[in-house]
């Protein structure tokens, strides 16, 4: 499995082990010949080393409270359990861990939610729990089903994309799966219970996926810009061509494009209620007040031009909407336009401050 370049270099950088990329085992036994007056010794078999090493991985990590959920040291930090459990997990040296053991049913579901969302599977409890089934069957979640019904977040990240969050929209003029969750026959029955996916819209090559496991099952259109195609996505139904903006999907759907992080990144603008900007990665929230934190994460895991990253940004400010939805940081609801104008423009002078230093 190819890791993407963000998950290449968050790898290398932050000394982050990915399972699944492990070297292929000897099964065959070592041994080494004793001379006529020793014995025979026998080593451990490489197989049993490394069953060992992972177990070890996969052990709870001391930063854990007691009680029956915790995070093993496989942990990629990647920040989705804190997000989307907030009093349940936390930051802890350098990962996730379980600071606050769940005590209402409103904590144990989303608890459960992050466990069955962690890209890595880190996330365990002391035994099978019964109400397993209940948080599968929570998916996709609303994210507010007051002010942007329809918008779902869909969980189930996956490691290839380094825990990219993915979202569903259910309209009249075709559901749209925005970047691909890891693929689950559970989300899909939902997904089909719920219309169906007509439309898979990729904002760029790094959080693709298991985009043709979903296109196989519900035979949907993909869409990515020509310059994000590589040959894992050369057989996608729709590529972009130009610099839009585009809106063939309907009038409630405007695709622009925000070149910067990718050489063909796009969001996605939909405008139902006070708007939502699917952004990617072009745009994220964190855990300030602000966007300071993300500022650093934009200048620091840009693959294509930082300079025309901040350009693309200035596209935002005429687009009405108060959700921020990214495929990477945290989603951000603003209280007005104004408040998200200000706050762009701090993220916008952030940026600018670092690149100059």
């Amino acid at each position: 499995m190819e890791l993407t370049c963000s998950a290449r270099l968050l790898c290398h950088e932050s000394g982050l082990s990915f399972l699944g990329h492990a070297r292929k085992l000897n099964l065959a036994p070592k041994t080494r010949q004793a001379s006529a007056a020793t014995t025979r010794v026998y080593r451990a078999p490489s197989a049993v080393q490394q069953s060992a090493k992972k177990e070890s991985k996969r052990a709870r990590r001391p930063e854990n409270v007691e009680g029956e959920f915790y995070v093993d040291h496989t942990c990629i930090d990647c920040d989705t359990c804190r997000w989307m459990a907030p009093t349940v997990f936390k930051h802890s040296n350098p990962q996730s861990a379980v600071y606050h053991q769940p005590e209402s049913p409103e904590e144990r579901l989303k608890a459960l939610q992050a466990l069955l969302s962690c890209p890595t599977s880190s996330i365990h409890t002391e035994r099978p729990p019964k109400d397993i089934k209940q948080a599968h069957d929570s998916f996709p979640i609303p994210v507010d089903a007051d002010e942007i019904q329809g918008v779902y977040h869909c969980g189930y990240h996956s490691e290839s994309s380094f825990a990219a969050s993915s979202y569903f929209i259910t309209r009249p003029d075709g559901n749209i799966l925005i970047d691909s969750p890891r693929y689950s026959e559970n989300l899909a029955k939902k997904f089909e219970a719920m219309g169906g996916i007509r439309y898979m819209f990729l904002t760029h090559k790094d959080d693709i996926a298991d985009h043709k496991r979903w296109q196989a099952r519900f035979n949907c259109e993909r869409i990515l810009h020509e310059l994000e195609v590589q040959p894992q996505t050369e057989c996608v139904e729709i590529k972009l061509q130009g610099q839009g903006p585009w809106n063939f999907l309907g009038p409630d759907i405007d695709l622009i494009f925000t070149p910067g992080h990718t050489r063909g990144h796009v969001c996605l603008h939909y405008k139902k209620g006070n708007g939502v900007l699917f952004s990617g990665d072009h745009l994220g929230g964190d855990e300030s007040s602000g966007l300071e934190l993300s500022a650093n994460m934009a200048i620091t895991y840009n693959w294509y031009n930082v300079n025309i990253l901040l350009e693309s940004l200035q596209k935002l400010l005429p687009l009405e909407f108060t959700w921020l939805l990214p495929g990477h940081g945290r989603r951000r609801h603003f209280s007005s336009l104004e408040e998200r104008d200000v706050i762009i423009k701090e993220f916008l002078a952030r940026c600018r401050v670092l690149i100059s230093n």
